[in-house]
């Protein structure tokens, strides 16, 4: 997921929208249409952690009705903490993907393959190109591509979509965008986002649970590195509230 820093261009510093302020709301989306799962679903995430805080729960519940899961990381997330006396960017990266695995593992999807493209994180935007080419040979006419929001403001999120789409776009599978940092700049019925394509994705409770403990996997994000402020915890506990709720949302 990673906040976004300074050299990302679009700095999310306050609290954003409360969860409360989202729960109150009641868009009346209806569920997403799992009758015909697919054979096969690529998940690409930005930066370890994406894939789960996003369609974590998702990923379970398409795995179990007998889908192909694959997984395209296509950063390693080394510039969460830039800056840290601590830690180098190398070996956050390194713990980033040990991380990874242990997340899903815990959501029981420890075994599907993980490809790694290894774009600098925080620099993902002007590889568009390079990254739909690798992403491509995953895909199949048949399959899903799930990818971050085309407008998710995280200048990460929104290239890796990007790219996402044109991949899709070439190979003609079916392309569903699940939004990350949306939750926190947009508002209830925010006329910037398209709530018109939103389709609700219930968790059932055990699948909240995993979802749950595959985030705490991620202790890089979800703890400060030291007492220094240039390694303070990235996934605070607004961040977790609005990505840990009973439901997730894609755009279809």
């Amino acid at each position: 997921m990673q906040e976004n820093t300074a050299e990302a261009g679009r700095p999310f510093t306050a609290d954003g929208t409360p969860e409360p302020v989202w729960r109150a709301w009641q868009p009346g989306w209806a569920e997403l249409d799992l009758t015909a799962v697919p054979p096969r679903v690529v998940v690409v995430a930005p930066h370890p952690d994406d894939e789960v805080l996003g369609v974590g729960g998702l990923l379970v519940g398409l795995h179990a009705l007998g889908a192909a899961i694959t997984v395209v990381a296509v950063t390693d997330g080394d510039a969460s903490h830039p800056g840290s006396p601590t830690i180098s960017p190398a070996e956050l990266a390194r713990r980033r993907i040990v991380e990874q695995h242990a997340a899903l593992a815990e959501l029981g999807l420890g075994q599907v393959p993980v490809h790694r493209i290894g774009l600098g994180d925080g620099r993902v935007a002007g590889h568009e190109s390079e990254l739909a080419d690798q992403v491509g040979p995953l895909l199949t006419p048949d399959c899903w591509v799930l990818a971050t929001y085309t407008g998710d403001r995280h200048p990460d999120h929104e290239a890796t979509g990007r790219a996402a789409v044109l991949a899709a776009e070439r190979a003609g599978a079916r392309l569903l965008e699940y939004p990350v940092w949306t939750w926190h700049w947009a508002v209830p019925d925010d006329p910037r986002v398209p709530w018109g394509r939103a389709r609700r994705v219930p968790l059932p409770v055990p699948v909240q649970e995993a979802k749950r403990r595959a985030v705490d996997c991620y202790h890089t994000q979800i703890a400060p590195l030291s007492d220094d402020p240039a390694d303070s915890t990235v996934l605070g506990a607004q961040v977790l509230d609005r990505l840990l709720r009973p439901y997730e949302t894609i755009f279809v």
